[in-house]
C-alpha cells in the first residue's frame, strides 16, 4: 500500500499570519457593520448567492442569465452599496495606526512636554458649557472632528470660525437663537460652524427614547473620524459618541477623560 501524503496538513508560519491577519480583517468588519443596516444587506446578497446556484443547478436558463447580469456587476454594486462602511474602514484603519496610536510619545521626544496639559485647558470651556446646559437642560450637539470635511459641513452649516468660548457656545444653543438647531462642529482648536444639519443613523436598534441629536451624534460618528457630545433637552443627561456606539450618562470627569483621549 502507497504511504498517505499529509503534506496538505502542513501549516508554516506564513500560513499562521494569513490566517491572524483575515481574522483581524474580519473582525475589523465585524466591528463597523455591527447594528447597521449593512448586515440586512449582506444577507440578502448572501441569499441572492444561494438562489443563483440552487437555479443553476437546475438549469433554469432564463433566471440563470439574469442573475449572472445582476453579478456581474456586483464589485461596482458593493462599492457603491457599502460607501459609508469602506469610508469608515479606511478611517478606522488610519486612526489606529502605530503613529497616530504613539503620537503622545512622539510629541514627548520632540519636547512637547505640555501637551496633556494644553489639552486641558482647550477642553475647560467645553466642559464648563456642558456643565451649564445640563443645570438648565438646554439640548446640544457638538461634534469635534479632526480634519474639517468641507463637503460634509459647510453646505449645511452657518461658519463661525472663532475660539472657544464657553458664553459662545451657552449663546448658540440657547432656545431662542437662530442657530440653536443643528450642532456645533469644533476643529483645529476652533468653533468652525454651527447649525449643522448631520446624517442620521441607519441603526433601527436604538432605545426608543432617542431624539434626533442622538440619532445625529451617533450617525456622524458613523460616517466620520468624528466624536459627538450630547447633552438632553428631556433629562440634561450627557452623551458620548464615537464610532457607532454611545455610551449614556457620562460624567463631567469621564468626559473630560475622554476628550482628552479622542479632542
Amino acid at each position: 500500500m502507497k504511504s498517505l501524503d499529509f503534506d496538505f496538513l502542513k501549516i508554516t508560519w506564513v500560513d499562521g499570519i494569513d490566517i491572524v491577519l483575515v481574522a483581524i480583517l474580519i473582525y475589523y468588519i465585524y466591528s463597523l457593520i455591527r447594528n447597521t443596516l449593512a448586515v440586512n444587506l449582506l444577507l440578502g446578497m448572501f441569499i441572492i448567492l444561494i438562489f443563483y446556484y440552487v437555479v443553476k443547478g437546475l438549469h433554469m436558463n432564463l433566471l440563470s442569465a439574469i442573475i449572472n447580469k445582476f453579478m456581474s456587476v456586483g464589485i461596482m454594486a458593493l462599492i457603491v452599496i457599502f460607501q459609508p462602511e469602506i469610508r469608515r474602514f479606511l478611517l478606522h484603519i488610519g486612526k489606529n495606526t502605530f503613529l497616530q496610536k504613539n503620537k503622545a510619545w512622539w510629541g514627548y521626544l520632540f519636547g512637547s512636554k505640555n501637551l496633556e496639559r494644553d489639552n486641558l485647558i482647550r477642553i475647560k470651556p467645553i466642559i464648563d458649557a456642558c456643565k451649564s446646559m445640563k443645570k438648565t437642560r438646554t439640548g446640544a450637539l457638538i461634534v469635534f472632528v479632526k480634519f474639517y470635511d468641507n463637503e460634509l459641513f459647510t453646505n449645511s452649516c452657518e461658519i463661525i470660525d472663532s475660539k472657544i468660548s464657553k458664553r459662545l457656545l451657552e449663546s448658540i444653543f440657547q432656545k431662542h437663537s437662530p442657530l440653536h438647531d443643528g450642532a456645533v462642529v469644533i476643529a483645529e482648536n476652533k468653533i468652525k460652524s454651527a447649525s449643522c444639519i448631520l446624517p442620521l443613523t441607519d441603526n433601527d436598534k436604538l432605545p426608543p427614547q432617542f431624539g434626533l441629536r442622538h440619532r445625529a451624534g451617533i450617525g456622524v460618528s458613523e460616517t466620520a473620524d468624528a466624536v459627538a457630545v450630547i447633552v438632553s433637552e428631556e433629562t440634561g443627561e450627557i452623551a458620548y459618541a464615537k464610532q457607532g456606539r454611545v455610551r449614556m450618562n457620562v460624567s463631567f470627569g469621564e468626559l473630560e477623560k475622554l476628550l482628552n483621549k479622542d479632542f
